[in-house]
């Protein structure tokens, strides 16, 4: 651990789309029952069962070969359609492939598979949408979470009205079971609340008059008054929905290269094709029409599709799946950066700790009582409002202290507090105030005592009298429980982790110590921080940063990956970070690396897949061994459906 005193921009690309089919995958569908798809499918199916009987059976081929061609008329009317806009634009996307290999089956004498190639990649298309559906649902679901009535108080009464209508201020009613509809604090009541659909946490969290609530949680036991402090289109599910809806459009790095490759690499394709019919029966004089079916097969089996959605659908399912669990991610590349980051950087006061004092240790002197020594201490610091206070006075309630009545109470400046007690005067405070008063010595004073324990990165009251020292009060800003095991896991997964804070040297190197953490650097001002993680960017290459989203947004923007804690509430949190964690839980860290290592694993094999399948199947359709069913059926549509299903795992595991 070494210490030192010293003090991109986002590209929004366009909308992820399968360039080969021409169409978004993850634009919202109706439901399944009112999909006209289903009817165009059933009908076309059986009509091609009919022609297939006809042909077979009844040796009736013109009849159908009529078949054949309503089933591309019915099936086949968008794809055919959709072939003669994009070439009409000079974009070769897969129906031109399709509509060509259908077209030129019926030219050689196979209707029955022109047919079945329109059939199967119409199949294929409805599969892939029905299949994506699980990964486009999490919007729908987030819609859903928070309700579009409230029960509001006007005049005296109790309203039901659109959550719409309910303006700030306006005081809501929640009963047990109840959704919140709105952002706002609680004024009446006290009850447990699920917060899971916002922040991911497991336990329902105790919610009383002055905390603040979230629309889209659940009022599990009692009842409650809410006064409104956003709209519902300000809320913070609100503002979760838009961001969701709008991470898709931000690819990663591999994202964007798959879709240049899939642009470049259709028109190849049409090419490779024309030289494979044209080629072999110019030059060594083979059946036209074997070749010509050959260079059919290889446009069909060539299709891009599986390898340009192979990406985008696991991105977002990693993406929906860390919504689910209270991660907000905002875009595929910070999902891909995440993989690549060397070294993590934390915030202390609000990250690595809990921003708040709490009493460590109280050690008495001179003969003075434990009980003694906190019963004036807090009774001197019942008249303060400063945070050391708010601990001791926490300290002496879970211990059972009764305070006294305090006389000619004098706060001191910078120094501490004093005044009489049952007639006796008393001091609370740093050891400036004791020194400065003249009644005590330097060797009257515990320095070695003080001098370690501010080493240890805590901070010491002095209580005394004004005949001598009664003890020492010892403060320290709680560190998080999870902070530690969040710094072991990166550490074992060969990732620096480094602290910058603004306090002192012995603060920092307390904190920095009992954490184990690699480098930290105190004494830093917001800009001094930003310098730093300049620095740490040209040493590391990736850098994540983890801070609160307030006073450490310029160093969040800074790093390769900002990561905001506590954003359920933080409306600068959530618009600075590129990932926000819903609650102040640091293990989301860790679920955040898992998820990223796992998304772009499965990215690897889905794109691997595609390219071994893709390419085994072009060079088997050269040489004949593959038909237009085989590279439909199994080369597109079963492809394809593989790369979807093997993306969707990502959502279905648990990284916790």
């Amino acid at each position: 651990m070494t210490e030192n005193h010293e003090h991109s921009t986002e590209e929004a690309d366009t909308p992820a789309t399968c360039s080969c089919c021409g169409g978004d995958i993850f634009q919202e569908k109706p439901p399944l029952w009112k999909q006209k798809p289903l009817l165009i499918i059933c009908t076309s199916a059986a009509i091609f069962t009919i022609a297939l009987i006809l042909e077979k059976f009844f040796n009736q081929g013109l009849l159908a070969e009529i078949a054949f061609l309503v089933v591309v008329a019915v099936a086949g009317y968008e794809v055919i359609t959709g072939a003669f806009k994009g070439l009409l634009k000079l974009h070769f996307n897969m129906n031109l492939l399709i509509t060509i290999a259908a077209i030129g089956a019926f030219l050689i004498g196979h209707g029955e598979e022109g047919a079945a190639v329109i059939l199967l990649f119409y199949v294929a298309e409805f599969l892939e949408d029905y299949a994506s559906e699980r990964a486009r649902n999490s919007i729908a679901a987030l819609l859903k979470l928070a309700p579009e009535t409230a029960h509001v108080l006007r005049k005296g009464q109790e309203l039901e009205v659109h959550a719409h209508s309910v303006q700030l201020d306006e005081k809501v009613v929640i009963r047990p079971g109840d959704k919140i509809p709105l952002d706002g604090m609680v004024v009446k009541g006290s009850s447990a609340v699920d917060q899971s659909p916002i922040t991911g946490e497991s336990i329902p969290v105790t919610k009383k008059s002055g905390d603040e609530v979230f629309a889209g949680t659940i009022n599990t036991e009692g009842y409650l008054e809410v006064k409104v402090t956003r709209k519902s289109d300000e809320t913070i599910i609100s503002r979760i929905i838009e961001l969701v809806r709008e991470s898709k459009d931000k690819k990663s790095k591999t994202e964007s290269f798959i879709d240049r490759f899939a642009t470049y690499y259709t028109p190849t394709v049409i090419l490779l094709a024309i030289a494979v019919a044209i080629i072999p029966p110019f030059l060594w004089g083979v059946s036209f029409d074997d070749w010509f079916y050959r260079a059919l097969v290889l446009l069909v089996v060539s299709c891009p599709c599986a390898l340009a959605i192979s990406t985008p659908v696991s991105m977002v399912s990693g993406i929906t799946s860390a919504t689910r669990n209270g991660v907000l991610i905002k875009g595929g590349e910070y999902v891909e950066e995440m993989k690549n980051v060397k070294a993590v950087v934390f915030d202390k006061t609000g990250t690595l700790t809990e921003g708040r004092l709490e009493v460590t240790d109280i050690f008495t002197l001179n003969g003075n009582s434990l009980n003694d020594t906190l019963r004036v201490s807090a009774s001197l610091e019942s008249h303060s409002k400063h945070p050391l206070a708010k601990a001791i006075l926490k300290k002496a309630k879970e211990c059972g202290v009764e305070l006294e009545e305090v006389h000619n109470f004098k706060s001191i400046t910078g120094t501490g507090l004093k005044g009489k007690i049952r007639g006796n005067l008393f001091y609370i405070g740093n050891e400036s105030l004791f020194k400065d008063t003249g009644l005590f010595k330097d060797e009257d004073f515990p320095l070695e005592r003080i001098r370690k324990l501010e080493e240890e990165g805590k901070t010491t009251v002095l209580l005394g009298n004004e005949q001598e020292i009664m003890g020492l009060i010892i403060l320290m800003d709680k560190i998080r429980d999870d902070a530690g095991k969040t710094v072991e896991f990166l550490k074992k997964n060969g990732i620096k982790t480094i602290m910058l804070t603004g306090d002192n040297q012995g603060t920092a190197r307390g904190v920095a110590s009992q954490l184990g953490l690699d480098e930290y650097y105190h004494g830093l001002m917001p800009e001094d921080k930003v310098e730093k993680i300049d620095e740490l960017v040209e040493s590391h290459g990736h850098v994540a940063m983890v801070g609160d989203g307030i006073n450490d947004a310029p160093a969040l923007a800074k790093a390769n990956i900002g990561i905001a804690m506590g954003a359920a509430g933080s409306d600068v949190a959530i618009e600075t970070a590129d990932v926000a964690l819903m609650n102040d839980d640091l293990a989301k860290i860790e679920y955040l690396v898992k998820l990223s290592r796992k998304t772009m694993s499965v990215v690897r094999e889905n794109v691997t897949l595609s390219i071994l399948v893709k390419t085994s199947f072009a060079i088997l359709a050269v040489l004949g061994f593959i038909t237009l069913w085989m590279a439909v059926g199994i080369g597109d549509m079963g492809l394809s459906l593989t790369v979807i299903i093997n993306a969707l795992r990502i959502g279905s595991q648990n990284f916790q």
